[in-house]
């Protein structure tokens, strides 16, 4: 049975997989300092923007799932699928989340922030999501 409402889900999504995007900009920002490159500034500026306005959606988004009472837990993984528990009025709502579907959604919103990232003069998609 699901307890959860559509805009739940959909706040405990984005913040799932936004926290992941941000691992994934924090890993490309260790191998571009460690890496052979020339010039790495340009890269690690844009890496920087991206984690900035990441983390600034994500204390927003946590915010709004502390006040809405929604927790997730990642319960386990395997090389198919990661199983989290979403947590909310008390009640557990457990939902599988095929891998390569979960490597999709957090390339989009690394897309999305980098896209942001090269145009700072145009608001932020998501922002108001």
């Amino acid at each position: 049975m699901r307890y959860l409402t559509d805009e739940e889900l959909q706040l405990a999504g984005r913040f799932l997989f936004l926290s992941m995007a941000i691992l994934v900009i924090r890993q490309d920002t260790a191998h571009i300092q460690q890496g052979p490159f020339k010039i790495k500034g340009p890269y690690l500026d844009l890496l920087q923007n991206m984690e900035t306005a990441a983390l600034k959606e994500r204390h927003r988004l946590r915010k709004e799932m502390r006040e809405k009472g929604l927790r997730i837990v990642r319960l386990n993984k395997n090389d198919s699928f990661s199983t989290f528990l979403f947590i909310c009025r008390g009640h557990e709502e457990k939902r599988n989340y095929f891998n390569p579907a979960i490597r999709m959604k957090v390339e989009a919103i690394v897309q999305e922030l980098m896209a942001a990232a090269l145009q700072p003069d145009q608001p932020h998609a998501s922002a108001n999501t």
